[in-house]
C-alpha cells in the first residue's frame, strides 16, 4: 500500500506493508533486517505501548485518522514506548529508509 503523509512541511510517499491482524501486528519489525515500512491499522483509538526488542532502529509515526500525533526515533531494546495521544494507525519506518531518516536528523535540534 502506498502511504502518503506530510511532516514538517515535507511530503513523504512510501510503499508499506499493511499490518491489520493480531499476528502481523505482534511480529512488527522483530527479526527483520531489511523490511519495508509497516503500517498498522487498529480498530479503535488507544494509547498502546510498543517495544523495540529484536528490532533494528526505526521511526515510529502515530496517527489519529490522518493527523500525526507523535513521531519518535526508536532505538533497540526499549521496553515500552508510547505516543503523546491516542492513535488508530502507526507507521514504523526501519532505518534503511534513508529519505525519511536524513530529513528527520536534519530537523533535530541538538
Amino acid at each position: 500500500m502506498k502511504i502518503n503523509f506530510k511532516y514538517k512541511n515535507k511530503k513523504f510517499s512510501m510503499d508499506a506493508e499493511i499490518c491489520d491482524n493480531i499476528f502481523s501486528q505482534a511480529r512488527g519489525l522483530m527479526f527483520k533486517k531489511n523490511s519495508k515500512p509497516l503500517f498498522f491499522i487498529f480498530k479503535s483509538k488507544k494509547r498502546r505501548a510498543i517495544h523495540s526488542f529484536f528490532c533494528v532502529p526505526f521511526a515510529a509515526i502515530w496517527f489519529d485518522e490522518d493527523k500525526i500525533v507523535d513521531v519518535k526515533i526508536i532505538k533497540k531494546n526499549i521496553f515500552s514506548i508510547k505516543p503523546k495521544e491516542k492513535f488508530d494507525k502507526l507507521l514504523e519506518i526501519p532505518n534503511n529508509n534513508f529519505n525519511f531518516f536524513r530529513f528527520y536528523r536534519g530537523q533535530r535540534k541538538v
